[in-house]
Parts: C-alpha cells; sequence; structure tokens
C-alpha cells in the first residue's frame, strides 16, 4: 500500500485518505462500527462522484436495448450485404441518437476507480493491528488524520478482514446469510438492467429469442453473474462484502430514478396489481 506507483499516487491514497477522514468524523461523533460505516460512507462519496458517468451508461444502454429488435429486422433484411446493413445501422443510430461509444467510454472511465477503491479496502481490512497506524500514518496528507491507535475491525459482531467461509465454523450457517444477500441484491440490478417487453410481444418472440446467441447470453448472465458474485461473497473478506452490497444498493437506486424498475416492472405489476406503488 506504501509503495509510490502512479497508480497509489493517483487513486489508491486519495480514497484512503477519504476513508480516513470519514473514519475520524465518525470516532469524533463517537459512532460505533466506525471502521465498517467508513467503508459505507466511502462507497457512497465514490457512487456520488461516478452518478454522471453511470446514468450516461445506463442510458446509453437502454436505447441499445430499444434499438436491438430494429437491428435485428435490418440484418434479415440486409442479410448478406454487410456493407447496406453497416450504413442502415448507423442510420438507426443517428436517428435514435445512439452513441455506441456512449455506453463504453463511461465503463473505461469507472473501472480504474473502483478497483482502486477494492484495492484499498481490501489492503485496510487485511492490515494486521499492530501494522495499521504504521502504515497508514504513512500515507495519511495532514496530521489531523494521523491515527493514534489501531481500529476496531468488527461490525456488528462480524470482522471485517473475516470470510464466511473462514466464519462457518464459529458462527454457524447464520452467516451463509452474507453471500446469499450479495447474490440477490445482484440479481435485482441486473433483472431491472434488462427492458421490459409487452407480453403480446414477447409471445411473438419467443421462438427468435431462443435462436438469439444475444438474448440467451443475457438471460443466462442475469442468474449466472449473481451466483458468481454470492460464492466470491462467500470466500471474500466481510468488509468487501459490505462494500459490494452498498455499491450495488446505491446502483438499485440509481437505477430506479433514472430508468425506473426495468425488469422488475412485471413482478411489481403482479404482486401489487397495475395500479398500485
Amino acid at each position: 500500500m506504501t509503495d509510490p506507483s502512479f497508480f497509489n499516487v493517483i487513486l489508491v491514497w486519495p480514497i484512503l485518505n477519504i476513508l480516513v477522514g470519514v473514519y475520524k468524523i465518525l470516532l469524533l461523533i463517537h459512532i460505533p462500527y466506525a471502521l465498517g460505516f467508513s467503508i459505507i460512507v466511502l462507497t457512497v462519496i465514490i457512487r456520488f462522484i461516478l452518478y454522471p458517468l453511470i446514468s450516461s451508461q445506463l442510458r446509453a444502454s437502454r436505447k441499445m436495448q430499444e434499438a436491438a429488435p430494429h437491428i435485428s429486422k435490418l440484418k434479415e433484411i440486409h442479410k448478406g450485404d454487410a456493407k447496406r446493413l453497416q450504413a442502415e445501422t448507423m442510420k438507426l443510430y443517428k436517428e435514435r441518437g445512439i452513441n455506441p461509444l456512449a455506453g463504453c467510454l463511461p465503463v473505461i472511465v469507472q473501472l480504474p476507480i473502483i478497483w482502486a477503491l477494492y484495492y484499498v479496502l481490501q489492503q485496510i481490512v487485511d492490515l494486521k493491528q499492530d501494522m495499521v497506524v504504521s502504515q497508514i500514518n504513512k500515507i495519511v496528507y495532514f496530521s489531523w488524520l494521523k491515527l493514534t491507535d489501531g481500529w476496531s475491525t468488527s461490525f456488528f459482531g462480524l470482522p471485517l478482514g473475516a470470510s464466511p467461509s473462514n466464519l462457518f465454523t464459529t458462527i454457524g450457517p447464520l452467516v451463509i446469510i452474507v453471500p446469499v444477500l450479495t447474490g440477490f441484491l445482484q440479481f435485482l440490478l441486473s433483472k431491472m438492467l434488462v427492458n421490459p417487453q409487452p407480453q403480446e410481444k414477447n409471445k411473438e418472440k419467443d421462438k427468435e429469442k431462443k435462436d438469439d446467441f444475444g438474448s440467451a447470453f443475457q438471460a443466462q448472465s442475469m442468474y449466472i453473474f449473481p451466483i458468481m458474485i454470492g460464492f466470491f461473497s462467500y470466500t471474500f473478506s466481510i468488509g468487501l462484502s459490505l462494500y459490494w452490497n452498498t455499491f450495488t444498493i446505491f446502483g438499485i437506486i440509481q437505477q430506479y430514478k433514472i430508468l425506473g424498475l426495468g425488469g422488475l416492472a412485471p413482478w411489481k405489476n403482479k404482486i401489487f396489481g397495475q395500479n398500485k406503488i
């Protein structure tokens, strides 16, 4: 963590200083489990910083989903004529105000920041108590950020540096709630990212979707990815799961504010009815 590499100086150390600053403030106002809540607050701060980029990505993704049926029709009409297909596709993009790069660029910008946040939290929860003060104080920018004592890594009785797999033998099956919740939240977010189609349209497209590799992959990844995240949460530290769940919950809220319930809308209509909530 104290390695003065470009990545550390530009991203890791500034994020660490924000985390320590939040931690000191929470200690000052006597918030219990200050380190755990610092991780939550830091994650929310990063999500707010990335809010414009993620909003742009979500809107671009929705436009691409809405244009997908039209692109499929163009592929059928201009089958075998790649040049004409490309021209008509670009024309469609222009008519609908779609920039194919709009969904990629925000992701490219986000990744280094998200990775730096992940790296900071991984290092924080893994630091040994007798090394916390010396290691952190080498990196903080201001004297008021310097630590005088090591921090407690306990969060509501769970050690932030331990993984559910390590805690299973001591706490028991109850610790499985952590990876299950992580996977479930990720599934909700993945489901919301799907653009719901009218039922009658879905019936007409059922056979076509079965033969569409892109649609099949999207449907499968909606379940596979949350399962993978849940498994990783079982083997990674509680602190990292806390970060990931905060990140996901904020993502669910942002997705709802910008594009609504998405693929969860049919579920809501079935449970609460069309005119409720």
